[in-house]
């Protein structure tokens, strides 16, 4: 459980967390913190290569076969994070737009220095799509224009004077320990909400159609928070509009 085991390392818990973060899933091998099965180390897929304009463009497989992590080798957000679902929500990013007019591209994520597209279906070949991303990504970056713009909505998880000692607790130990392991992987997770004992996070990137998102909030996060956080009972995932919107769609 390689990322589990950093997530571990990181908080400064020995054996007895990591092993309590096993317990119950009967596994010994070194796996992932989003899907719990083993991984090869985190090695660049490939890298794409432009030398007139000085870039190279690397990739990372995530747990999630329908997205892929992609490194320009500069930064994105620096220290933010954003999600776009769909076309319309990327009013306020030039790259996600141009992104989004690849045939193929379902959503575009981006961390502080990385960006993570989902395909639309595991029929779509990686090998077709990656050329024009490289080269939608490349050409952005030599433009000079902003990744996103000053119309674009926070959504970190910055404490407020609004926030109590427990929630200032849960965002600290989420930006701190929880959020960098699972952007490794090339997702995020934020902060909705705390009441009733129950904290509510939202999946994005990699992490928001993985199979093993709820391995992801309840063998990794949610032990963790319980285990620094007495006051929190639990974890759940909470969905966005646009996100419920999606589903309805494809059950029909």
């Amino acid at each position: 459980m390689a990322a589990a085991r950093r997530l571990c390392a990181a908080a400064g818990l020995g054996g007895r967390f990591c092993h309590m973060l096993l317990k119950g899933h009967n596994l010994t091998t070194r796996q992932p913190f989003h899907q719990l099965l083993q991984k090869k180390p985190s090695l660049p897929s490939a890298i794409w290569h432009r030398a007139e304009r000085g870039m190279f463009i690397q990739t990372q497989d995530t747990p999630n076969p329908n997205s892929l992590k992609f490194i320009p080798g500069r930064e994105v957000l620096g220290s933010r994070t954003m999600e776009f679902s769909t076309p319309a929500a990327a009013y306020c990013s030039p790259l996600a737009r141009q992104l989004f007019r690849i045939e193929g591209v379902k959503s575009v994520f981006f961390g502080p220095d990385f960006i993570t597209i989902t395909k639309e279906s595991e029929d779509l070949d990686w090998n077709l799509l990656k050329p024009d991303i490289y080269a939608t990504i490349m050409d952005f970056f030599a433009s000079g224009l902003p990744v996103v713009t000053d119309e674009a909505p926070r959504t970190d998880t910055a404490g407020s004077e609004e926030d109590d000692e427990v929630v200032l607790m849960i965002k600290e130990l989420l930006d701190t320990r929880i959020r960098p392991t699972v952007q490794e992987d090339g997702g995020d997770v934020i902060y909705k909400g705390f009441e009733d004992g129950i904290v509510q996070l939202k999946l994005q990137g990699s992490c928001t159609s993985c199979p093993s998102s709820i391995i992801t909030l309840k063998s990794g996060i949610q032990n963790m928070l319980q285990f620094y956080i007495p006051e929190v009972e639990g974890v759940e995932q909470v969905v966005d509009d646009d996100d419920d919107v999606e589903k309805e769609a494809n059950s029909t």
